[in-house]
């Protein structure tokens, strides 16, 4: 056997020199550091895939949950370093380098700080050099599970507990499906275990615990209790209305939905919708699609919709043929048939900076379809409206070669400055922002589009903003502890509310509304024999519809870890928030009038159910306790 230093030397070891401590290749996760003395962390990154056409963010927070650093990486910055100060105290701090990330990272630090590496799960969290160790504990009762994925890289994993040396190996497989995945259960016992974890080959790397805490160290003794602080969380709310929320949707089944579903829907409460309209299908039978776009406009009320048109089998890059023509002249003549009741946008591709070699293909056909589109004033009057670029992603470049070439925000700006006149609202899909703590680049995001397409008189987008499709991953890559958990509801509520500040998006759609066979993302689980069920971030939707009122009210709102939306209907108000930690924090809302006016807080937690809690409104400001990873909705009457 190598001598444990040269073990340690690699990828998430330590350096040969022992001092600084490092980590090397981390793509995803969280570095949890504890100080007895200050200490200086240091990161430095080098580009993995398509860094120059993709910002990132690095987080620093405190044993509290307060945000000490945000380093925005630009696309420019393929290499870079940055450094932090670190305090010596009790409590963790926490690095989190949130995934899908395009460069490598690697942290050093004082190796008498004690770090926890968090890894993410099913997702490559690292790449590795071959030979890496790390070590890991079971407390004693607990049923620990190892399991990680084959990514192409890492082939097993080799545990040997540290007390009498027995091993167990978990080979990692290739499967068809990204969210299969391998796990061997550990054994019990009445004592504490240490692990030590050998990772057996190079490349990318996905290991995980479950049943015990996800934490690896370099060395047993770091193997401490992680410690977190309680958080504060001070609101302050104004009497000043920013604009309307968005309209909270889903994307909808190109089928006539079985009247079992019906249920489920109703539940979720969507007031959006997005489609895709086949044009080789209606071009062939033009009253093909009009039976579930009626339905879902007459039974379920949604009147705001956006439609892509793509071929079969969302075949996207479509050419001005007379297929296409044809399936347009179809969908226009069923919208116009629908009665005029509400908006309906239409894109002409989907995710054309993804699907199509180049801009100027997708130019030729926004051009020749707008024509269309326009050449009939009818259009207009039945609330026909046309949407581009329907983007992969926005501010960031789509999962393809040469991505820096294909922004969505960079084709919109082209589009805008040749077609503007033709265009009534910038719509784009946002992929890959996974991790909790980064979701607040979606309200980013819908700032940078406004600031695109410009603010008229009254301080409103002078194009609607439609954020149509969304999801944690893309495609099928994904995770079902992503997908199936109470983790989809605290980052469907923390975009959401991200997305909603400042009263500058009309429309926020969740990719898609039931599972499909490869495509388990829906908010609906379906049970078979036309059986349905809400999945968790389903109910959270429907928590979320509960308490959403009609306009943004401004909130000042200093935490980093808690998400609060002000809202407003006439005399209602509502605070809708979520605690993405697992901390618990104390809230202190200023701005309110006590006592409050048919007051009432309701906590949705871990369980997905929905209970009553506890409130003090005193001198004007209102407290309470949030426990940690648990959604609320504060409301009372201003009458």
């Amino acid at each position: 056997m190598k001598p444990l230093v040269l073990l340690l030397s690699l990828g998430l070891g330590l350096s040969a020199q022992a001092a600084p401590m490092r980590w090397t290749d981390i793509r995803d996760g969280s570095l949890y550091l504890q100080a007895d003395r200050p200490d200086t962390l240091t990161i430095q990154w080098v580009p993995a895939w398509q860094a120059d056409a993709n910002e990132e963010h690095l987080y620093l927070l405190d044993g509290n949950g307060n945000l000490k650093g945000d380093r925005l990486i630009a696309a420019s910055e393929s290499r870079g370093k940055q450094s932090w100060p670190l305090a010596p105290g009790a409590a963790s701090y926490r690095l989190e380098i949130p995934g899908y990330s395009f460069r490598r990272y690697t942290v050093e630090h004082d190796e008498r700080t004690v770090a926890l590496f968090a890894p993410a799960k099913v997702h490559f969290s690292a790449e590795t050099r071959g030979g890496d160790e790390l070590y890991f504990k079971v407390a004693p009762g607990e049923h620990a599970v190892l399991a990680g994925k084959f990514h192409g890289g890492v082939s097993a994993l080799l545990a040997q507990r540290v007390g009498d040396n027995k091993q167990v190996t978990l080979a990692l497989k290739p499967y068809r499906a990204y969210w299969q995945f391998d796990q061997l259960e550990l054994p019990v016992t009445q004592d504490e275990q240490v692990w030590r974890l050998r990772l057996q080959g190079s490349g990318k790397v996905a290991f995980w615990l479950d049943g015990t805490a996800n934490l690896f160290a370099q060395n047993p003794q770091q193997l401490k209790p992680l410690r977190e602080d309680a958080g504060q969380t001070r609101l302050t709310l104004h009497k000043e209305t920013l604009g309307p929320t968005p309209n909270l949707g889903i994307y909808l089944p190109y089928v006539l939905p079985p009247q079992s579903s019906f249920a489920a829907l109703d539940a979720l409460k969507p007031q959006a919708g997005s489609y895709y309209s086949f044009v080789d299908v209606t071009a062939q039978n033009p009253h093909h699609e009009d039976a579930f776009r009626q339905l879902y406009q007459n039974r379920f009320g949604i009147t705001q919709d956006i439609t892509l048109l793509a071929g079969s089998q969302r075949q996207a890059d479509l050419r001005a043929d007379t297929t296409s023509n044809a399936g347009l002249d179809a969908w226009l003549t069923a919208t116009r048939a629908l009665g005029g009741g509400g908006t309906h946008y239409i894109a002409f591709a989907d995710e054309p900076n993804l699907n199509y070699s180049s801009y100027a293909n997708y130019q030729a056909i926004f051009n020749s379809m707008a024509r269309q589109v326009r050449s009939d004033p009818a259009n207009a009057k039945a609330g026909i409206r046309i949407a581009m670029p329907a983007s992969s992603r926005f501010v960031n470049g789509p999962f393809t070669d040469d991505a820096a070439d294909k922004r969505g925000i960079d084709w919109a700006r082209r589009l805008l400055a040749e077609s503007g006149e033709q265009i009534d609202a910038l719509a784009w899909h946002e992929w890959m922002v996974r991790d909790l703590l980064a979701t607040r680049v979606y309200r980013d995001s819908v700032r940078r589009a406004a600031e695109l397409v410009g603010l008229d008189a009254k301080g409103r987008p002078r194009k609607a903003l439609l954020l149509d499709q969304t999801n944690l991953s893309s495609g099928s890559s994904l995770s079902p502890y992503d997908q199936e958990t109470h983790f989809a509801s605290l980052w469907w509520a923390s975009v959401v509310i991200n997305s909603a500040q400042d009263g500058l998006l009309d429309m926020l759609n969740w990719f898609q509304a039931a599972d499909e066979p490869n495509y388990p993302k829906g908010m609906v689980r379906v049970l078979g024999g036309d059986r349905f069920e809400l999945k968790p971030v389903g109910l959270a939707q429907q928590f979320i519809r509960q308490h959403w009122l009609k306009n943004v009210m401004r909130l000042d709102n200093d935490a980093f870890e808690v998400d609060v939306l002000a809202m407003a209907t006439e005399h209602q108000r509502s605070l809708l928030g979520v605690n993405k930690g697992a901390r618990l924090q104390r809230v202190d809302l200023a701005g309110a009038t006590c006592p409050l006016t048919k007051g009432a807080l309701v906590y949705f937690g871990a369980d997905s159910r929905s209970r009553e809690g506890k409130f003090n409104c005193q001198d004007g400001r209102v407290s309470f306790d949030l426990p940690g990873q648990t959604l609320f909705a504060l409301s009372w009457s201003a009458s």
